[in-house]
């Protein structure tokens, strides 16, 4: 064991005649613990977060999207039909999408209505967030499912017989609008569905039949937007990427869920990056009570020092007595801090003690990178607070 280490050790672990020196080490320690319980705790949460919220998205999109890179629509041709029928597609759905003017009484509201086929929900499990009503009938050819912010704009429910949903798109041309009478397409409509995923996707999307978005945008009846596809599995995600995409050519791109929601990933990293950030800034704070501590001993051992430098221990060495001290200190408690953390974490996970509402609780989600970033900030910030406390020491102190 080196002299150093050695030292260290028997500084750390043994109790100084100085009642006062105790209580501060022991204050540095319960800072280190308390921080490494927060910031693993609110890293935990993040990505307890994150996968919650990204649950909705697996549910409203696919593994794959593919749509025409110029116009909003293409020709769902016999060469597409027999591309997709590859052994690592599972199912593919065909859909149209387009800007919509929704009037329901007296109220009006801005969406997208999306016309889906018989496999949409064989694709996407968006039947499994509907909370009022049914998912599409297929004998039902006017009657759509909404999203719950465009149930709650123009104050609808379902199944209303006495008053339908009115759907207006411009019918398709060139130049002025000289009549607004003759200029759109309209049709009535009966919702028979609500959903619920986030506050976005309620307020975007109404979903009807494949046909009926058809026929309102005057679409020919193998003309859509996009095909949406369910892959065998996602580790070769990007093999089939390239490979369809080799396909199909320049005139259509194809998009992955994370891409057809690139701005919500980068706002869920962002938070998670500034709250990592925050809590350490806290930290740093923290661990000026483990410079204190450490400077607090190399004055109570000044005496010892001085002996040790006697017996031929350099500046250096006797430098890396505390260095040591410090971040054994800082190590010791990132184990303690840890343990706690993660315990509690898979005991919410197990548990969910903490709740959101009487049905939810808090998400929270264990992951060997947050230990990792955890273990890698702690002990570097402990090592950087026992060298800058360790600098203190000098020739005029040990002589």
């Amino acid at each position: 064991m080196k002299f150093p280490l050695y030292i260290a050790k028997r500084y750390l672990f043994s109790k100084s005649s100085n009642n006062a020196i105790n209580i501060i080490t022991g204050i540095a320690t319960a800072g280190v613990v308390v921080g490494t319980i927060a910031l693993f705790i609110v890293l935990s949460v993040f990505s307890g977060l994150k996968e919650f919220s990204l649950g909705f998205i697996k549910v409203s999109d696919p593994d794959l999207k593919i749509s025409a890179t110029k116009g909003k629509s293409f020709f769902f041709t016999d060469s597409i039909v027999t591309l997709l029928q590859d052994e690592t597609i599972a199912h593919y759905t065909k859909v149209v999408e387009e800007r919509a003017f929704f009037n329901y009484k007296e109220k009006s509201h801005i969406a997208s209505i999306k016309g889906v086929d018989a496999n949409y929900l064989l694709v996407n499990n968006i039947d499994t967030a509907i909370y009022v009503g049914d998912w599409l009938d297929k004998e039902a050819f006017n009657t759509v499912v909404i999203g719950g912010g465009v149930s709650s704009t123009l104050s609808l429910g379902t199944y209303d017989f006495i008053e339908s949903l009115k759907v207006y798109v411009p019918k398709p041309g060139k130049g002025y609008i000289s009549n607004p009478k003759t200029a759109f397409n309209q049709i009535n409509l009966q919702p028979v569905g609500v959903f619920r995923l986030t506050e976005e996707l309620d307020n975007k999307y109404v979903f009807s039949h494949l046909e009926l978005a058809q026929s309102l945008l005057n679409y020919k009846p193998n003309q859509i937007s996009a095909i949406e596809l369910k892959l065998i599995s996602n580790k070769n995600q990007d093999v089939v990427i390239d490979k369809l995409q080799m396909a199909l050519g320049n005139d259509f791109k194809i998009e992955t869920r994370a891409q057809l929601n690139s701005v919500f990933h980068k706002m869920l990293n962002t938070e998670n990056l500034v709250s990592y950030l925050i809590f350490t800034l806290i930290l740093i704070i923290a661990l000026f009570n483990v410079i204190g501590a450490i400077v607090m001993m190399i004055l109570d051992k000044r005496e010892n020092l001085k002996t040790l430098f006697s017996l031929g221990a350099s500046i250096q060495e006797i430098k890396k007595i505390f260095i040591y001290q410090g971040f054994l200190l800082t190590f010791f408690g990132l184990i303690i801090g840890l343990i706690l953390s993660i315990s509690f974490v898979l005991l919410q996970q197990k548990f969910g003690f903490i709740m959101i509402t009487q049905s939810l609780p808090y998400p929270v989600k264990f992951t060997l990178f947050n230990v990792f970033v955890v273990f890698v900030t702690i002990l570097a910030l402990g090592y950087l607070a026992a060298l800058i406390a360790s600098s203190r020491i000098s020739n005029k102190i040990i002589q």
